[in-house]
C-alpha cells in the first residue's frame, strides 16, 4: 500500500468514526465512496492526505463542495490531532500561483506566519482551524 493510500484509509476510518460530529443524520454505511486523486505537479504521491480525505468524504456526505479557490494546509494524525503545515511560505506561493484566493491554515502553524512575506499573505482570505471537524465546516462554508 502506498503512503497516500494509507493516508486515505486513515481518513476514511476517521470519517466513519466521526461523521456524527459533522451531521447528526450521518449514515456512512448507506453510501458508496470513491476518491480519485490527480497529481497536477507530477511531484509523486502526497503524504499529507488524511485531512484532505476526511474533508472530501464529508463533502460527499453533506452534498456540499469545498469552497471555490480554497487551499487547505496541514494534515491530521490517526487520532485526529492536527499536524502543522510544512513550508508555509512555499505552500502559499504555490497556492497563489495556482489561483487560490482562500487559504485554510491549522492553528498549530500560526507561529510560522512570520515567515510569509506580508504582500503574499495579504492576497488570501485566510481562516484557521483547530481540529478536523472545524476544518470541514470552514472548507465547505458550513455554519
Amino acid at each position: 500500500m502506498k503512503i497516500s493510500d494509507e493516508a486515505i484509509k486513515v481518513g476514511f476510518d476517521y470519517f466513519k468514526a466521526n461523521a456524527g460530529s459533522v451531521t447528526a443524520s450521518a449514515r456512512t454505511q448507506n453510501h458508496d465512496y470513491h476518491i480519485h486523486i490527480v497529481e497536477l505537479n507530477n511531484t509523486g504521491p502526497a503524504n499529507a492526505m488524511t485531512l484532505c480525505s476526511f474533508i472530501t468524504l464529508c463533502s460527499g456526505l453533506l452534498g456540499k463542495p469545498v469552497q471555490n479557490q480554497m487551499v487547505i494546509l496541514g494534515d491530521m494524525s490517526l487520532g485526529g490531532s492536527i499536524v502543522p503545515a510544512k513550508n508555509l511560505a512555499e505552500s502559499l506561493q504555490a497556492a497563489f500561483d495556482a489561483g487560490a484566493k482562500r487559504i485554510l491554515i491549522p492553528m498549530s502553524s500560526v507561529g510560522d506566519i512570520q515567515t510569509i512575506p506580508g504582500e503574499l499573505f495579504a492576497k488570501f482570505q485566510t481562516s484557521f482551524y483547530s481540529e478536523p471537524v472545524d476544518a470541514v465546516f470552514k472548507a465547505l462554508g458550513v455554519e
